[in-house]
């Protein structure tokens, strides 16, 4: 029957049900899962024997490049990416190829092979959304959604400065209906728009130049709005400054700026009965910690400035961040922060790429590969892991690479195996420049996190910060019947053998998405139908009326016309708009 499995006996890990290692069952029928299945039911139900192995709710990656503009850029720039790694075409998937960004194909084949069933798109130009839909469209196995770039729109920027909010939220209401998107990514706030006319900001109190307002104005608005509106994920914040030494201080004064916003998430949804409130609480995540988080004043003194970062969200808890870890070897750096991107063209010559999405945002590209024996990329490294480590809650932060911008999220099994066994992590500074011990802490961290903390952080903390709990990142009765069983027994567990770790997250024994399995011991079974989140923001009438009169006398500096500018839902791969209610 499809639809319908019974996975018996396994060790379950649901942090969001507080269950942690039980050996018990999962049903699911219709695709969602259920207490159990009848004696009928059982009958043409596939059953799945997970003695001696863990299972977790399918992953949940909440921060990674893989559809869109840039990403296409970047496969374009990187032939020698694409030879490196590839798959054959099969009866039932398609070929692909393609190491750091692999093709929308491979994409999706290789995120499900690690147990993997939801991923987000982490920035999405407006104007590109049409593009970034029809790639989302394209990558099988995934339910998929995407963060709208606002952070330096010149509309937003305008009703920000003059204070008003009404039709400011009114305008990300319209804008995220308008391109079916699910949130609000905020990158360099006012310095991407400085970069147009070759300048950037240097401060939370710098005012760009034409809408002179300040990164602080920005941040602000944004995530009073964002709680106003009630979508379900905070604002996703790339922070000012990324990538310069010292920055982790503008990092952390960021996160200061939001700390008196009351998170209001407002989706009209029915809930998967979790023991846990499934709800978010934060009113700001902060995306790739690692690259806002240099310390020192310069590449001569750099050093890892983490600690001074993960103080503070061990102290506070309106935030919540991802991790940007490093895992080594070849990446391609992608980001809306044009500005980066040119600093790291100039110090490493490399092929660049870099765009202006006219009134909304830019963007760079740059082929990267990250060495062990570099002094500042093993500094780097250090400082991915400590985000996780340093943090007490691990509540308070999920594990990414930024694919691509650290690593392919192909290699998160790796982080998995650094982050679970200090081992590891100790025979990996053996074979590191000496500054990864001795301009960061990490060689004195001991801590080796269990299962059920990684749970949280690929899968139940994901899923609960970006106002998807009420459906992924479970397992408890209501929720999606997405499932990854992974060849580790917990009783037999031994961190030490963490190349053995590696080998069970890389491919998982199943991989469950919506009671049928579709990838099993590394091999793609089945093409399953996905889904294309979408947030659908309930607003007064008259304060869109007012407002799109006045978005549609400023379209005269766009290159297209107002009626060309909106997504339709044909671009969508099944789509599901996620109710907001604004009118409280």
């Amino acid at each position: 029957m499809a639809g319908t499995i019974a996975i018996k006996n396994g060790y379950v890990y649901d942090p969001l049900n507080e269950v942690d290692g039980e050996v018990m069952d999962i049903f699911i029928k219709n695709g969602k899962v259920v207490t159990e299945l009848s004696a009928s039911e059982m009958k043409d139900a596939k059953e799945i024997d997970a003695k001696g192995k863990t299972v977790m709710p399918g992953g949940v990656d909440s921060h990674s490049h893989v559809a869109g503009a840039k990403v296409n850029t970047g496969r374009m720039m990187r032939p020698e990416d694409h030879y490196k790694f590839y798959q054959q075409k099969t009866p039932i998937a398609h070929s692909g190829c393609g190491y750091s960004v692999p093709s929308v194909y491979l994409g999706g084949y290789e995120y499900s092979k690690m147990g993997y069933t939801t991923v987000f798109e982490a920035a999405v130009p407006p104007m590109e959304a049409r593009h970034t839909h029809e790639e989302m469209r394209s990558t099988p196995m995934l339910d998929m959604g995407g963060y709208l770039v606002l952070g330096n729109n010149w509309f937003l920027m305008r009703y920000l400065k003059e204070g008003d909010t009404e039709k400011a939220a009114a305008y990300i209401s319209w804008m995220m209906k308008t391109h079916k998107t699910y949130g609000i990514k905020c990158v360099n706030p006012a310095g991407v728009e400085n970069w147009g006319w070759g300048e950037n900001v240097s401060g939370l109190k710098e005012a760009n130049i034409h809408f002179e307002i300040t990164p602080e104005e920005i941040i602000k608005g944004l995530t009073e709005v964002n709680e106003q509106l009630g979508i379900p994920m905070p604002v996703h914040l790339h922070a000012n400054n990324l990538g310069h030494p010292g920055c982790w201080e503008v990092t952390r004064d960021s996160l200061k700026i939001p700390k008196s916003v009351k998170a209001k998430p407002n989706q009209d949804v029915e809930w998967a009965e979790t023991k846990m409130k499934a709800q978010r609480h934060e009113s700001v995540y902060l995306t790739h910690c690692q690259f806002n988080a240099f310390g020192g004043t310069s590449w001569r003194d750099f050093e890892s400035g983490v600690k001074g970062i993960t103080d503070y969200v061990n102290s506070n808890d309106h935030v919540v961040m991802d991790s940007g870890c490093i895992p080594f070897g070849d990446a391609t750096v992608m980001t809306g922060d044009g500005p980066a991107i040119h600093d790291l063209y100039k110090l490493t010559g490399n092929k660049w790429s870099n765009t202006d999405v006219e009134c909304e945002c830019g963007s760079g590209v740059l082929p990267f590969t990250y060495l062990k024996s570099n002094p500042i990329h093993s500094v780097q490294w250090a400082m991915g892991l400590e985000v996780l480590l340093y943090v007490n809650d691990a509540w308070k932060s999920i594990m990414t690479t930024d694919s691509p911008n650290g690593g392919p999220f192909i290699k998160y099994p790796q982080v998995i195996a650094w982050l679970m066994s200090n081992k590891a992590r100790q025979d990996t500074f053996e074979e590191c420049h000496k500054w990864a011990s001795d301009r960061s802490g990490l060689a004195a961290e001991t801590r080796e996190m269990t299962l059920s903390e990684i749970a949280i952080l690929t899968r139940a903390n994901a899923a609960r910060t970006i106002g998807l709990a009420h459906r992924k990142g479970t397992l408890a009765v209501g929720a999606d019947g997405d499932v990854a069983i992974y060849n580790l027994d917990p009783k037999k567990l031994e961190v030490n053998d963490y190349e053995g770790i590696v080998r069970s997250f890389q491919n998982a024994a199943y991989t469950v998405k919506g009671g049928e399995v579709v990838a099993q011991d590394g091999e793609i079974v089945a093409i399953p139908e996905k889904n294309t989140f979408y947030s659908d923001i309930a607003i007064k009438a008259d304060s869109e009326k007012e407002m799109l009169k006045d978005v549609k006398s400023w379209f005269k500096y766009y290159t297209i016309g107002f009626n060309n500018y909106p997504t339709s839902e044909k671009y969508l791969a099944n789509p599901t708009p996620i109710k907001v209610n604004a009118e409280r």
